[in-house]
């Protein structure tokens, strides 16, 4: 018998939902239903450079016109839902202890310089394919600026992104804890985790003084989250997410990285691709029965 699931939907409201969203709540609300569970929504809204607050209302609309509830759900104007903006205190303390682990160093070099150090000859690092990149570790970018031009920057309030220092903090892993780290995926099975490959992994962007990688860990923890489902073109950051669990002594939970819903040409629904809207569904009465028939499968309990 499977135990009761608790899953997220966690949008960011950088613009409308769209087809792919839809198909991400499904799979979390369902499996929480099956097993009988709950599904909880966050809203993940900690990067104030994109996120605006006219987007979060819809979501709820679009949410609740698709037929999904969440916990809490009946609470007056959504206040069940919990925002990554009202969290950063857990961020911040989260970022205390990898740094009193010593694990954490600054980095002043912009994201144009990292490229033109990192990159293949006439070749930006943004266009590399996946495993290309990673064959191009970020380590110890501390050491590619003098200490005397670190000082200038930092005088000049040139605010600098908090990088972990991946070797160190898999070493210390290595040694307090007995278990390889790994994680089980409900649809790829056991995996093990490999870190290393990403580099030094910024923890803290210099503009919003965290990064995805540390709010979700500390997130899915508070909100007790057991089975993360999220799309399978997040799955390498499972690997990241492992170490961060570990480092942080936080629990881990199972991972179910499902399918990606794409257009005709074979890309990914994204809303910076402009992909049909949820709202302009609903505007042309779209029946959301017809909508979900045309989706891939949701994962079988029995499969689970």
């Amino acid at each position: 018998m499977v135990r009761p699931f608790i899953t997220r939907f966690a949008p960011s409201p950088t613009g409308p939902l769209h087809l792919g969203h839809a198909y991400a709540t499904k799979v979390a609300y369902e499996l929480a239903c099956k097993s009988n569970g709950k599904m909880i929504l966050r809203i993940d809204d900690i990067d104030h450079t994109r996120c605006q607050e006219k987007f979060i209302q819809p979501i709820f609309t679009d949410l609740e016109w698709l037929g999904f509830t969440w916990h809490g759900s009946k609470n007056v104007n959504n206040s069940a839902a919990p925002r990554q903006s009202n969290r950063h205190s857990f961020y911040q303390e989260a970022f205390a202890t990898l740094k009193d682990l010593d694990l954490l160093y600054p980095c002043y070099l912009s994201r144009r310089e990292l490229n033109k150090l990192l990159s293949a000859p006439h070749t930006p690092l943004s266009e590399l394919s996946h495993t290309q990149q990673l064959k191009k570790h970020i380590t110890n970018t501390d050491q590619l600026l003098a200490q005397d031009e670190k000082e200038r920057r930092r005088a000049n309030g040139h605010c600098a992104a908090w990088r972990l220092r991946m070797e160190s903090a898999i070493k210390l892993v290595q040694r307090d804890k007995s278990d390889q780290l790994s994680w089980f995926d409900y649809i790829t099975g056991h995996q093990t985790a490999d870190p290393k490959i990403f580099g030094d992994i910024v923890i803290a962007r210099a503009d919003i003084a965290v990064s995805y990688h540390l709010s979700v860990v500390v997130d899915d923890a508070i909100d007790g989250v057991t089975l993360v489902t999220r799309g399978k073109d997040l799955a390498p950051s499972t690997h990241v997410h492992r170490l961060l669990q570990a480092l942080l002594n936080l629990p881990v939970p199972d991972y179910c990285h499902h399918p990606l819903l794409l257009d005709q040409s074979g890309n990914r629904l994204s809303k910076r691709n402009s992909s049909l809207s949820l709202s302009e569904l609903r505007k042309m009465n779209a029946n959301p029965l017809g909508i979900f028939a045309k989706m891939p499968p949701i994962p079988k309990l029995e499969t689970l």
